[in-house]
């Protein structure tokens, strides 16, 4: 492929090239030129049993995964749309009404009122107005969190929700083009606090996340797949793919002028309105943020601003909040970030700018798998908080792999405990905190498979 030229070493995984008997070849011989489904430098041979059946199996689930990638489609649509239905009907029992009275309320896909499926699931739209704007702090961790969740909906959602709701700028939005999925496959928006205060204004990047019935953004959270950088390191393949890196030309510093009609990649279309905004107002900053897979996007969105010079933008980005991400390269790509989200010049040296934040079982922070066999790791510090909400900041998450035979028994322990919680904390806490029933029905598919995908509040 023309794209590798750019990088001094690759391992690239094609479940879409994985039959049956291209995966029982990885088990038994690890040279790349006689496999279809695994490639790199010609000459490659992966060593080690471990590893090649690592490999064999995140394969495979990729290949179940893409075979099934339609049926989820259809099925998640029917989903959201019944959800939908449910809460614009005020319920089921005013749905049954409705519809016995031939007044149904019908949503409208797309609409300003139709919500996604993180949205069905958590259904916080406020803002938390008791966090002050000089409490910098909590205020764009609060920010960001919302910010995450609502990169979710679609865009007139979007809109109207910063406009309406939050009284605040809404900047940007982009489908963004994805060269190896040939498709739309990244979304991210770009909104504004409006503020002008001692502070200034602060712009805020929010990468969508993994779409709960999307085959294939679930193929690329288990990816194994990476390229590595001359001076940075190895970065997650499928992760820098959905960023903007091209078959033909990789990750140039710039790209030709597009035609109107030629979609963006995420990446460059982001930077280019942040350069705009930050000329705009010179008093400006920056936060990047995401949920999930958003979540790698935004760590790894300054990592390639560092790659291509960009330290007039660096200078004014105030900080990465991720939530719930998974691990985006090897250690050598954290040591590279770390030397400009570890502080920075509006910070103390010793305050980061990049804060991850996980929550207790949260399965996608431990993705993709991180052993002596494979390269993948965190860096940076994680605030990590448990099932009673207590935070504590740790050098990694307990139970680091997911698939981890010491995390199994806590893991479902601790889905029974959130199970009873869900039912009672709307009567201990409150209104505020009452559970609906989209978020009751997952955490019961939690004794299935125990992790959570959570938005809560990190403050």
């Amino acid at each position: 492929m023309a794209e590798t030229g750019y990088f001094s070493d690759y391992l690239v995984l094609r479940p879409d090239k994985a039959g049956p008997f291209d995966l029982l070849h990885v088990l038994y011989s690890g040279k790349l030129d006689e496999n279809e489904c695994v490639y790199g430098p010609p000459g490659t041979e992966i060593a080690g049993m471990r590893r090649r059946w690592a490999i064999f199996i995140t394969l495979l689930m990729q290949r179940t995964l893409l075979l099934f990638s339609s049926p989820m489609a259809r099925f998640g649509s029917a989903v959201v749309f019944f959800g939908n239905l449910v809460t614009d009907n005020g319920g089921l029992v005013s749905l049954s009404a409705n519809f016995i009275r031939g007044k149904t309320r019908i949503p409208v896909k797309g609409g300003a009122a139709y919500k996604s499926a993180i949205g069905l699931i958590d259904t916080r739209l406020e803002l938390d107005e008791s966090i002050s704007r000089e409490d910098s702090s909590r205020y764009q961790a609060a920010l960001s969190i919302m910010a995450s969740k609502l990169s979710y909906e679609n865009q007139p959602f979007i809109v109207n929700t910063i406009t309406q709701r939050w009284k605040m700028e809404f900047l940007a939005y982009y489908n963004c083009w994805n060269d190896y999925q040939e498709d739309f496959s990244t979304q991210a928006f770009i909104m504004s606090d409006k503020t002008d205060n001692a502070g200034g204004e602060l712009i805020v990047v929010a990468f969508r996340g993994t779409e709960p019935f999307d085959a294939r953004q679930w193929c690329t959270d288990i990816d194994f797949s990476w390229y590595e950088i001359p001076g940075v390191g190895k970065i997650h393949g499928g992760f820098v793919k959905a960023l903007g890196l091209q078959k033909t030309r990789g990750l140039p510093r710039e790209i030709e002028h597009r035609t109107a009609d030629h979609p963006p990649y995420a990446y460059y279309a982001v930077r280019e309105k942040l350069r705009e905004e930050l000329r705009r107002n010179e008093r400006a900053r920056f936060v990047v943020t995401g949920h999930s897979l958003g979540g790698a996007l935004a760590v790894l969105f300054p990592v390639l601003l560092r790659l291509h010079g960009e330290e007039s933008l660096l200078e004014r980005m105030e900080g990465v909040y991720t939530f719930g991400q998974p691990r985006v390269g090897d250690a050598m790509l954290g040591e590279f970030a770390g030397k400009f989200l570890d502080g920075g010049p509006a910070a103390a040296p010793t305050v980061a700018r990049y804060r991850r934040f996980v929550y207790c079982n949260d399965m996608v922070p431990r993705l993709p798998y991180d052993d002596s066999t494979l390269l993948f790791k965190h860096f940076g510090k994680c605030l990590y908080y448990n099932s009673f909400y207590k935070g504590k900041v740790k050098d990694e998450e307990p139970h680091k792999n997911y698939f981890s035979l010491l995390g199994f028994f806590p893991k479902y322990v601790n889905v029974i405990w959130e199970l009873i919680r869900g039912w009672l904390i709307g009567c201990v806490k409150g209104p505020d905190y009452k559970e609906g029933w989209a978020l009751h029905f997952l955490r019961l598919l939690g004794l299935i498979v125990p992790g959570e995908l959570y938005f809560g509040n990190p403050t």
